[in-house]
């Protein structure tokens, strides 16, 4: 058998090839996993989750565009062509690096010759009181269905309210925030006043709050105009240099960046795109990590001091800055680490410090109107940048199904933009009932419930 020739199934179970467990199958797991297909190696993924979620579809989700399958892609399905690859449902609770093994739910401890850590990220309250028991986050496929039916539960109770109205608040002037508070101003503007004629555009406020004094910090100014204008146009509430100094059931106390008085916002939801930061667990895991609490790797994205574990995705930083948070540095760092490893067991050239190649970034804002910056096009806006964020988040999709799932979905919404009506919706019937509880403020925090 040649050095580049993958394991034959029979060669898998020997106790002399070596152990590569990756914990998380997100983009930068599988981008990890996938390029060690050729690899005389044993790949253990776990994931506590049978399934790879699509994060920045999210939303599409929370707003009753996109299916819930349409956007998650069955992990085992990635061990179809690869004899070195399972995959394992579960939680990882602690890390042996002296013994080389990681616990899977408090009781099976898995040996690794290499490990990598690809766990992705989680919300990031800041400490702000309240807004973990009381925001709604959407980092997650479950946490999307919740926002879903918690405002489709609290359409429907405001309904049952004559004269009602409501304030929906988003938290966090980055993509997500953006593409949410859009999705919830085309659904206030198109689908609400069908749907729900009771309430009516009028009976909802739309309101983005955010701490800097523009939006999409990272994108080019004229490409935040654009969108500020654009999310305007839509009737979004805009407002800058502004903090959230607590969330509660019926709202948020806001202030002035920089010195001011208090004041309270009512809202009946508060969806927190505010920032993201590591899972809780990964502390506990004795690996050096930097102020924001991701984990510190070197040039080669092994972890600092620990020569056989790497870091790959939004969980490593490379000095206390660290890449951006996105699916690409994800899918790069995996596979450099990939990379690395076969270099380590001599299958492959050393590749060298791990460099990262900026594509570009993008946010949409609605129907026909979003920003791209790609790397050596000209600055995108308009439907233009539309179009060529729906293609790249298509085919970035995992799996055939995926991607036409989401073509048919999303052509049907905007194909038919004035006739079709026809939200995908859940169980709302017990949010409704919470929400509309006579004598309480209308809302669907998520400490009700």
């Amino acid at each position: 058998m040649s050095q580049h020739t993958p394991l034959a199934e029979s060669e898998s179970d020997r106790a002399d090839v070596p152990r590569v467990v990756i914990v998380g199958g997100g983009f930068a797991g599988i981008s990890a996993a996938r390029s060690l297909k050729k690899a005389k190696v044993r790949i253990t993924l776990i994931d506590k989750n049978p399934y790879s979620t699509f994060q920045p579809l999210l939303y599409q989700v929370a707003t009753s565009t996109l299916n819930p399958g349409d956007i998650t892609y069955y992990l085992r399905a990635i061990q179809a062509g690869q004899k070195n690859l399972r995959v394992e449902l579960g939680e990882v609770t602690a890390m042996d690096h002296s013994a080389r093994t990681v616990t899977v739910d408090g009781a099976n401890a898995i040996p690794y010759d290499y490990l990598v850590v690809a766990t992705g990220v989680a919300a990031n309250y800041f400490g702000i009181p309240g807004a973990r028991e009381n925001a709604l986050p959407l980092y997650t496929r479950g946490h999307a269905l919740d926002v879903r039916d918690r405002i489709q539960g609290l359409l429907d109770a405001t309904a049952k309210r004559p004269g009602a109205k409501i304030r929906m608040v988003v938290v966090g002037g980055g993509p997500t925030g953006v593409e949410t508070a859009g999705a919830l101003a085309e659904m206030r503007n198109k689908d609400v006043p069908v749907l729900f004629p009771e309430i009516g555009a009028d009976g909802i406020e739309v309101v983005l709050i955010d701490m800097a004094d523009r939006l999409l910090g990272p994108f080019d100014p004229k490409s935040s105009e654009y969108t500020k204008r654009a999310l305007e146009r839509r009737g979004v509430k805009l407002m800058f240099r502004t903090a959230v100094k607590e969330v509660r059931k019926d709202g948020a106390l806001i202030a002035p960046v920089g010195g001011g008085d208090d004041d309270f916002l009512e809202a009946a939801v508060v969806l927190w795109a505010s920032g993201v930061g590591v899972p809780e667990a990964v502390n506990s895991w004795g690996l050096p990590q930097n102020a924001r609490g991701r984990i510190l790797v070197d040039d080669r994205l092994r972890a600092v001091g620990f020569p056989n574990v790497f870091a790959a995705g939004d969980v490593a930083s490379i000095g206390e800055r660290g890449l951006p948070q996105l699916a690409q540095p994800a899918k790069q760092t995996g596979r450099h680490i990939g990379k690395a490893i076969r270099a380590d067991l001599g299958e492959k050239k050393d590749p060298g410090a791990f460099k990262y190649k900026d594509l570009g970034i993008m946010a949409t804002i609605g129907r026909a109107a979003a920003v791209a910056e790609i790397k050596h096009f000209p600055r995108m806006k308009g439907f233009s940048g539309w179009m060529t964020w729906n293609m790249v988040h298509i085919a970035t999709l995992m799996g055939g199904r995926n991607r036409l799932a989401s073509m048919v979905n999303l052509g049907t919404k905007y194909v038919t933009w004035r006739k079709s009506h026809s939200l995908i919706v859940g169980d709302i019937s017990d949010v409704s009932k919470v929400a509309g509880t006579e004598g309480k403020p209308l809302s669907v925090a998520r400490s009700l419930r």
